[in-house]
């Protein structure tokens, strides 16, 4: 029987791309929620990819790289534009931070 070797837990800071130490990893995770709030908008209201790419004013292999999370070509203010186009209202809310951390960058989806 072979030795199996002891998997290593890490406890996450919240942020996996900081976790795995990239440098742009609060604009990563923004892009990241941003992403999941639309999917999760595109599956409650059962769209297709092309009322999608209709209601967005993108083509369909865009769409698919929306819907399969390839978030490098959109930027964080087309990501919250493209909420608006689904009918979502998004806030910035600009506060102060806790002294027990560092600022930071918080997605929300309600």
């Amino acid at each position: 029987m072979a030795k199996s070797i002891p998997e290593r837990v890490i406890r996450s800071g919240g942020n996996v791309f900081a976790d795995m130490g990239l440098s742009n990893a609060a604009e990563l995770d923004t892009k990241a929620r941003l992403g999941a709030a639309l999917n999760l908008i595109v599956k409650r209201q059962r769209l297709t990819q092309a009322q999608v790419g209709t209601a967005l004013g993108i083509n369909q292999p865009k769409v698919s790289a929306l819907l399969n999370y390839k978030l490098e070509g959109f930027s964080v203010e087309r990501l919250m534009h493209f909420l608006v186009a689904l009918g979502q209202d998004v806030e910035i809310v600009v506060k102060s931070k806790p002294t027990s951390r560092s600022a930071r960058i918080a997605v929300k989806a309600a």
